[in-house]
């Protein structure tokens, strides 16, 4: 999501860090909403209800976790997805959330972290945790407000112990960092932070800005976390207005990373994480309005690109909007360079009253098959398989009908396959666990993994 929204009140604001004003860590989940009969793909939902949960044959919605004190108020957004483990971390602008998953029939509240500000796009490595923050705040703690724009960047907190999690340092990034991507590199841990700008006579945007910045953690002294980088990265038509990445994904053990950078593409060599080269920008200005995201397949010989036409704010799921725009977009990687393919899009239309567009989403571990799990806000959560790159085509999904509460904007954000389960952080009403059974996508099920963050990508 890309477009500007002006935070409230920091919640809990005298406390730090809040276990006290956290949900009981045994509190269970709801029950699953009544859900419609099943409907196979390409059934027009514009007369769904609000709120009415709708599904193809093959998905089904577990169970939801609706979102607790403090992280429930209206500017409260559920945002970002990571895991580790047993456990689900999903990031909210009012802070982040700690969920045991060893049953996913049954997340359980482990703890909430007050820590209000834009984006919290959220990663995990080890006992650490790293907060996105892209808006200007008076100070770079939990406790800081919206009143001055003085700091803005990377929060840090130590994980190693679920039930309290503790903060441990921050790092200044010019224009804050509205997402970031985690680069390990033997004993190292780097992070690409991605932040639009510049902003003339801004205290924390100011001009010139770069690309991406990198930022280096040592693991063993994440207090010394600085900024080592800010490579100088030819992207033509930089000097025309903003400059920046929205969302790069790393496919670290290919040496590849592929940047969605709002008018571009890019696709870059990260064999020295410290000195990414540019090995090639594309556009598509007939289709693509905002390049979003960028998800490899499981050999990285593909890149789906996704277009978030309309900021995320917009209806664009509806008959007036092509099927190629607010959609993905399919590029075989060739000889060292990237082929534009096909277009997807879900094809079910959205009402007007609905934000829609392509959102996050992740790969499934399926040998032989590339086959993904994507976002769509209030058109929901979709499974594509892109394996023929000319024709991908939607295999299952999940929709629920129009929200009705204040605020309007709502729907899934994040969409992740994670050991057997699909999680969706639903903007307004929590945490949604998904299963899809179909002959597809059930050798994923096979496949153990031990950690996600979706921008930093592993062969299985």
């Amino acid at each position: 999501m890309i477009f500007a929204k002006v935070r409230g009140a920091a919640l809990c604001a005298a406390v730090l860090l809040v276990s006290a004003c956290a949900a009981s860590p045994e509190q269970p989940a709801a029950a699953p909403p009544t859900q419609q009969p099943s409907t196979q793909p390409g059934t027009p939902s514009s007369s769904l209800p609000p709120g009415q949960v709708k599904t193809s044959d093959n998905v089904k919605l577990v169970t939801n976790v609706p979102r607790a004190a403090p992280l429930n108020g209206a500017d409260d957004w559920n945002t970002d997805l990571a895991f580790q483990g047993d456990y689900a971390f999903v990031g909210n602008f009012g802070g982040f959330s700690i969920y045991d998953i060893s049953d996913p029939t049954a997340p359980k509240t482990v703890s909430q972290v007050a820590c209000p500000a834009q984006q919290n796009d959220v990663t995990v490595h080890g006992d650490l945790l790293i907060l996105s923050v892209d808006e200007p705040r008076s100070g770079e703690g939990c406790d800081s407000t919206d009143e001055e724009r003085a700091w803005e960047g990377l929060r840090i907190f130590d994980i190693s112990d679920k039930k309290s999690p503790k903060y441990v340092s921050s790092v200044a990034t010019a224009c804050g960092s509205h997402t970031h991507t985690m680069v390990p590199k033997n004993d190292k841990l780097y992070v690409y932070v991605s932040s639009p700008g510049p902003e003339p006579d801004s205290k924390t945007c100011p001009p010139p800005h770069k690309l991406l910045q990198i930022v280096e953690v040592p693991v063993s002294d994440p207090k010394s976390a600085r900024v080592v980088a800010a490579p100088d990265i030819p992207i033509k038509g930089a000097e025309e207005g903003s400059v920046g990445c929205h969302d790069i994904t790393a496919f670290p053990e290919k040496n590849l990373a592929a940047g969605a950078c709002f008018g571009d593409g890019v696709l870059l060599d990260i064999a020295d994480p410290v000195n990414p080269k540019l090995l090639q920008q594309i556009s598509d200005p007939e289709n693509f309005q905002i390049w979003h995201s960028a998800t490899f397949n499981n050999d990285a010989t593909k890149v789906l690109f996704s277009d978030e036409l309309g900021g995320g704010g917009a209806p664009t799921c509806d008959a007036k909007t092509p099927a190629t725009k607010g959609a993905d977009a399919i590029y075989d990687l060739v000889d060292g360079q990237l082929q534009k393919r096909g277009y997807f899009k879900i094809p079910r239309e959205q009402q007007e009253s609905e934000n829609c567009v392509a959102h996050n989403g992740s790969l499934l571990p399926v040998p032989g098959k590339d086959i993904m799990v994507q976002a769509w806000y209030q058109g929901g959560v979709s499974f594509v398989d892109f394996t023929d790159s000319d024709n991908p085509k939607e295999i299952g999904y999940f929709e629920r009908g129009p929200f009705d509460g204040e605020g309007g904007i709502a729907g899934s954000w994040s969409a992740y396959y994670y050991n057997g389960y699909v999680y969706s952080s639903d903007i307004q009403l929590g945490l949604d666990v998904l299963e899809i059974t179909d002959p597809l996508t059930d050798p994923a099920k096979q496949v153990k993994m031990d950690d996600f963050n979706v921008q930093t990508q592993k062969t299985y």
